[in-house]
């Protein structure tokens, strides 16, 4: 720090000064401090200076350059005495100097090397006032305050600013000594007028004390930080020291250390998975518990420890139990139901659970996660579901690397942590709607899960260690096989779940939909009564998919209604008796007559409004007046008119049949994954361009078929029935599939197709109630097609009583019930032509 230079002026300061560039900040009038020099052209200034007066002119850089000139600096220095001076070993010097004027360049004598120039001493402006004097005395007293909280501030240096006499050599001296940028210093240099230049001076004392009130305050944060954690770990020692005293675990990573050391050697590993789980405890007991890999590390012996490494017992259960569980929990279903009783039985006589993997395909709603369900009661295990529906990171099936923030284990590894068992049932749902992205393909991931020979030592990227995952029962659903890869196909037992006839929804309405809905909607059984003729109305009228979904969507809503009107009905009961209830006394001389009547609640529930006016006649004098009367149970028969009133109008009227009842049009039969479906086809002609137009967004496979049945239709019209060649030279035909919104594909419609060309060819309508489905070869051929027993089912829904189907499809009639096939004629064929005589006979 600088001090007050006690030189005096004994000398005539010279009109012309040799000048050293300051480069750091400028030094003011009236102090004592030393100086380094180690440009050679200052150190030769030095040297001059010394050898003649010892006079020489500071002044400050206006931009640090290596070689300044006299453009280079300010216009305001400081003349200052060299009392001593001492050489440097590099060749500079350091010199001790007593500042001693302000001056002005007035005149360049020698612009560089060494700068010389003509100087004006400048006066400082006296301003001899009461307030110059307050202004003194507040600079000393905030600069005591800063200098008694600050230990750079030595004794003599407060001991010289208080000795000061001059005003404006007190505000130097302060300048001087402030930790304040240089220009601003510059600025208090070239200030002459003393008031002025001690306001300066304050206000920097000012935001010298704001800045010292700031670290003061970090001070004691941090101060307090330390405190603390010495004063928890002071403790933590003395809680160690006592609970080693009691013989207890004496912290929490000791804790975990031997917990994961008993249950890690109670699995008994053996090789790869032993050295691994050694390592990571060794590992682990030597870090410490504030490091990132402690955590890590930590939870990775985590998961290793709640896995279900041993092996599961032998499975025993009841077959004839296991059927009780699957007939008590669904209708119908008999063939999915025989398979299902089949895989079980030779799972019990082989004793062994690997190589278990079912896939369940079927339209939405038609219970294939429920019957999974089942299977897992029956067997009386552990159930586990998870959906892969628009999966597209295979890292969700094998897990992430543990080298990621936030890694954790795959799905599989996630379910048997959950279910703690290792032959559990695994359903994984969805299996047909997974995608591939940049991050992997999860189908291929699952080829390992669900392969035999390879899962029984599947390795999870988290857990990096060969786990047994072969024992797990694993059951998959799908809506379609169409787009699941063929390999993972070849993986699986595939069991068809077809739609629903309205027979067999009107009995899962009665077992399990009804008694379902009601007591989630808050409803008791005997209060509402649903006829059979009301629950086939919802099926075929509201809910005619192939499932049962929109069908408990429809009981909900009915059910939400009448809960709502019972609820008002409770509340305006509640209201009327809390308004009768003060002239008890009074109303008890009254004859029964005079009770008002109470409206009814609804022509759906005469019972209620008896009970009610039945309640109302009696004396109020047959109870005490501060009881409550029991209100009866409002009850609801449902029939056709109220459900209508609560679902609207039908979505499919009663007469909304698909039929063909003019010229041109044919019914057929389509397979969609939501079910079974008919398609009606429609032709027409118009004069013009010979031509065939196609309408209805039919795919690229039903567009051949389409080429391909007019092909053989025009050959037939020509040959068998006679049209004119030049008929078709003359019109232009016009194929149309309505719900033009609905993309249709499928090798299955030529012959509906061609029989619609040819009804309108021959001016003739095909047989009423029939229906076909086939694919058509040029040669007229009927070609065999897929999900006959879904198609069939959709016929039945559509009311027909025939069906047209390839011969080579036979052998599936075997698999559809006898109550599906009940009430309609099949008619195997071969050919086109046989086609034509059942639907447009001569």
């Amino acid at each position: 720090m600088p001090e007050q230079s006690v030189v005096p002026i004994d000398q005539i300061l010279p009109n012309k000064l040799p000048l050293v560039a300051l480069m750091g900040r400028p030094i003011f009038p009236g102090i004592f401090t030393p100086i380094m020099i180690g440009n050679p052209a200052d150190v030769k200034v030095i040297d001059d200076a010394v050898a003649g007066d010892g006079l020489i002119g500071l002044v400050m850089l206006l931009n640090e350059t290596e070689s300044p000139g006299i453009g280079d600096l300010h216009k305001m220095g400081t003349a200052a005495k060299i009392v001593k001076k001492i050489n440097l070993p590099d060749g500079g010097v350091n010199i001790f100097i007593s500042t001693l004027k302000r001056f002005k360049i007035k005149k360049t004598l020698h612009a560089a090397n060494p700068i010389v120039a003509a100087v004006e001493y400048m006066e400082d402006e006296e301003d001899d006032t009461s307030e110059v004097k307050a202004l003194t005395r507040a600079l000393i007293s905030e600069m005591k305050q800063i200098s008694e909280n600050n230990p750079l501030f030595s004794e003599e240096m407060r001991l010289n600013m208080i000795n000061i006499d001059h005003p404006g050599k007190i505000a130097d001296f302060i300048a001087s000594i402030l930790n304040i940028d240089k220009a601003e210093q510059q600025k208090i240099l070239e200030i002459l007028n003393v008031r002025k230049r001690m306001e300066q001076v304050l206000v920097f004392i000012k935001k010298e004390q704001e800045l010292l009130r700031i670290q003061k305050k970090i001070q004691k944060e941090i101060n307090e930080k330390i405190e603390k954690s010495q004063r928890d770990y002071f403790l933590k020692e003395e809680l160690k020291a006592i609970k080693g005293e009691l013989g207890m675990t004496t912290d929490a990573k000791s804790s975990d250390y031997q917990r994961f050391k008993e249950k890690l050697e109670s699995f008994k590993f053996e090789g790869e998975i032993k050295e691994t789980v050694e390592q990571e405890l060794e590992k682990f007991s030597l870090m410490e518990p504030n490091s990132a890999e402690f955590i890590v590390t930590r939870n990775y012996l985590d998961m290793i420890a709640v896995l279900p490494w041993k092996d599961p017992e032998p499975e025993v259960f009841d077959l004839k139990n296991a059927q009780t569980i699957l007939e008590s929990e669904h209708y119908g279903l008999k063939d999915v139901k025989g398979r299902i009783m089949e895989y079980l039985a030779v799972r019990k006589l082989r004793k062994d659970t690997k190589g278990s993997i079912i896939c369940l395909v079927g339209p939405p709603g038609v219970g294939k996660t429920s019957v999974g369900k089942s299977i897992a009661r029956a067997m009386g295990k552990q159930f586990f579901r998870f959906s892969v529906g628009g999966m597209r990171d295979e890292a969700e099936i094998k897990g992430h690397r543990r080298t990621y923030i936030g890694a954790m284990p795959g799905k599989i590894i996630q379910g048997l942590k959950i279910v703690k068992a290792k032959d559990p049932v695994f359903m994984i749902d969805e299996i047909d709607k997974m995608g591939a992205s940049f991050q992997g393909d999860p189908a291929s991931a699952l080829l390992e899960v669900l392969d035999p020979e390879q899962n029984f030592a599947f390795r999870d990227h988290y857990l990096d260690l060969p786990f047994d995952i072969s024992h797990v029962f694993f059951i998959v659903t799908a809506n379609t096989l169409d787009t699941i890869p063929p390999p993972l196909l070849d993986r699986m037992e595939i069991i068809q779940l077809p739609g629903y006839i309205d027979a067999e929804k009107l009995e899962i309405a009665r077992r399990y939909l009804v008694p379902k809905s009601l007591e989630k909607n808050g409803l008791k059984k005997n209060q509402v009564k649903y006829t059979k003729d009301s629950l086939l109305h919802i099926a075929g009228a509201y809910a005619r998919e192939a499932g049962v979904r929109n069908f408990e969507k429809n009981l909900d809503k009915i059910h939400r209604k009448l809960a709502k009107q019972i609820v008002e009905s409770d509340e305006a009961a509640a209201a009327a008796s809390s308004q009768t209830m003060p002239s008890a006394s009074r109303v008890s001389s009254e004859p029964a007559a005079a009770a008002p009547e109470a409206a009814p609640l609804s022509s759906a529930k005469p019972a209620a409004s008896a009970a009610k006016e039945t309640a109302q006649a009696a004396p109020p004098s047959a109870k005490p007046a501060d009881a409550s009367p029991k209100r009866p149970l409002i009850q609801f028969t449902i029939d056709k008119k109220l459900i209508e009133k609560h679902l609207g109008k039908p979505i499919f009227p009663e007469g909304d049949i698909k039929k063909a009842d003019r010229p041109g049009m044919s019914v057929g039969l389509a397979w969609t994954s939501m079910g079974g479906d008919t398609l009606v086809i429609e032709a027409t002609s118009l004069p013009g361009k010979e031509g065939l137009t196609l309408t209805g967004k039919m795919g690229d496979t039903m567009k051949e078929s389409a080429a391909i049945a007019m092909t053989v239709a025009r050959k037939l019209a020509v040959e068998r029935y006679h049209v004119a060649q030049d008929w078709f030279d003359l019109n232009h035909i016009h194929l149309h599939i309505p719900e033009g919104a609905t993309p249709k594909d499928g090798p299955s419609a030529g012959i509906t197709m061609a029989t619609a060309l040819l009804s309108l060819l021959r001016e003739k309508v095909i047989t009423d109630k029939l229906v076909m489905t086939g694919e058509l070869s040029l040669t007229g051929q009927v070609l065999p097609i897929g999900g006959l027993k879904e198609k069939t089912i959709a016929a039945r829904r559509n009311k027909a009583r025939h069906i047209i189907m390839p011969k080579q499809n036979g052998r599936d009639l075997d698999d559809i019930p006898d109550y599906v096939k009940k009430g309609i004629e099949f008619h195997p064929v071969e050919r086109f032509e046989e086609v034509l005589a059942l639907a447009l006979p001569d």
